[in-house]
């Protein structure tokens, strides 16, 4: 028989691990807007593909057609749903999305819509970086109206 040996101190339970720390304001809105990006840019090239225009250029619908294409998805477009949770929400997004993506594909047919796209770009980049619909945003939000209204 063998001598018994003192037992040591019974093992602690390892720590539960940390948390992750919470999200940060950028992250909560910048997800919304990539989302809106990605399925903007999706109903995009979904109506490219369903839509046929006799006057169509090459590349798919002639410039003009995106060009009044961005305006009704800017007219649609409504500031102070930007972000919401829902439906509403996710709508706007998506008609701000669509609005640069069709300017944008505009005046690259035709360079008489890039004031459009610029106005609509400079939008979306300075909301983007302030996170908010501050008086620079809406000037450009308004020139671009105001450039649609002229087509």
């Amino acid at each position: 028989m063998y001598p018994q040996q003192p037992q040591g101190a019974p093992a602690q339970a390892p720590h539960p691990a940390a948390s992750p720390a919470p999200r940060g304001r950028t992250t909560a809105l910048l997800v919304p807007l990539l989302v809106g990006l990605v399925l903007g840019g999706g109903g995009v090239a979904a109506a490219w593909a369903l839509t046929g225009d006799s006057g169509a250029t090459a590349g798919g619908t002639a410039p003009a057609d995106d060009a009044r294409a961005a305006c009704r998805a800017l007219d649609g477009f409504d500031a102070k749903k930007y972000g919401t949770k829902g439906a509403e929400g996710d709508i706007a997004v998506n008609r701000y999305s669509a609005a640069g993506t069709l300017s944008a594909a505009a005046a690259a047919g035709d360079s008489r819509y890039r004031p459009l796209a610029e106005a609509v770009r400079r939008a979306q980049n300075r909301q983007s970086r302030v996170f908010e619909f501050d008086a620079t945003v809406k000037k450009d939000l308004e020139k671009a109206r105001g450039i649609c209204a002229d087509l």
